[in-house]
């Protein structure tokens, strides 16, 4: 047996905490979102932006280096590294780069990224736990720069994961993909919705309705809300919107729970989570992703 390996729960390994290391420091230099210092998150605006060219063109910039990010942290996943060392890559990346990483702090979060695990559906926080052969794991890599928020997750199986796991990757990011192809100009917000859940409905995945996309800019979280599943939302989409698609799929009921450290999401069955978000802006024409690497698309 692997070193690394334990005993499985279901078709893969439980998730338990771990050992969390302290909070990695920002040089003084590099320009700081609002909450940096203070974990404080200033209110949403209520409506929703139309975001001109130039906030694009920043947002084009953001959404590459955070894709280039997660780029890396899911090529330097393997059987052993630990979800914290991962953390140490990805902030020295963003800071590196002069960037800030967006989820450090933010309402207190510890960490430059969120690292879920299995059944981690979401907002799960890096930590001393190696990753094993089996496992599936997704980053989520938010990065401020120029005064703008790029923000984009995947997901990678680590060693020899079973076919029930790949599905669940392939389905997730497939059922991204469909969301983004029903963000049209002039089309309803519940379009986006309607298309992931169809994609769940044809691989028996259920798609999570407790968190969602959003827009993204100056603002981390702002207007509009993205739903993933059927709804009845009524929101035209108009050219200069930018929000994230960011589906959550699940092998088995959607139900969570948070734990203590009041951030990391599982499912309540134990069934394992995959994520997937791209960022895009809606054009005259259509969409374009910004966190698009047509050399490396997403795994």
């Amino acid at each position: 047996m692997n070193k690394f390996s334990a005993e499985t729960f279901g078709s893969h390994f439980p998730i338990s905490p771990h050992e969390i290391s302290t909070k990695l420091n920002v040089p003084a230099g590099i320009a700081k979102p609002p909450y940096a210092l203070t974990g404080e998150v200033p209110p949403a605006p209520h409506a929703v932006t139309l975001q001109k060219p130039e906030v694009v063109n920043r947002m084009r910039e953001a959404c590459g280096l955070a894709r280039e990010v997660l780029d890396l942290a899911c090529a330097s996943v393997e059987v052993g590294i630990t979800t914290d060392e991962i953390d140490k890559i990805v902030h020295s990346a963003l800071t590196s780069c002069g960037a800030y990483p967006s989820p450090l702090n933010y309402a207190g979060f510890p960490k430059s990224v969120c690292s879920s695990v299995n059944e981690v559906i979401c907002h799960g926080i890096p930590d001393s736990r190696p990753l094993l052969d089996g496992d599936i794991v997704s980053f989520d890599v938010s990065c401020y720069l120029d005064g703008v928020h790029g923000d984009n997750c995947g997901t990678v199986a680590v060693g020899n994961v079973d076919e029930a796991g790949h599905t669940l990757i392939k389905a997730t990011k497939e059922g991204m993909m469909a969301g983004i192809a029903a963000a049209q100009p002039g089309s309803c917000l519940t379009a986006v919705g309607a298309a992931i859940h169809e994609v769940a409905d044809k691989y028996n995945f259920s798609s999570v309705r407790k968190y969602c996309g959003h827009g993204v800019a100056d603002v981390f979280h702002a207007p509009p809300y993205v739903k993933h599943f059927r709804n009845s939302d009524e929101c035209m989409l108009l050219p200069g919107m930018i929000f994230t698609i960011e589906p959550m799929f699940v092998e088995g009921n959607q139900a969570s729970t948070t734990w203590s450290d009041n951030w990391t999401a599982v499912t309540v069955d134990g069934g394992r989570a995959a994520q997937f978000e791209h960022a895009i802006v809606i054009t005259e024409e259509g969409n374009e992703i910004l966190t698009l690497n047509p050399n490396n698309p997403i795994p």
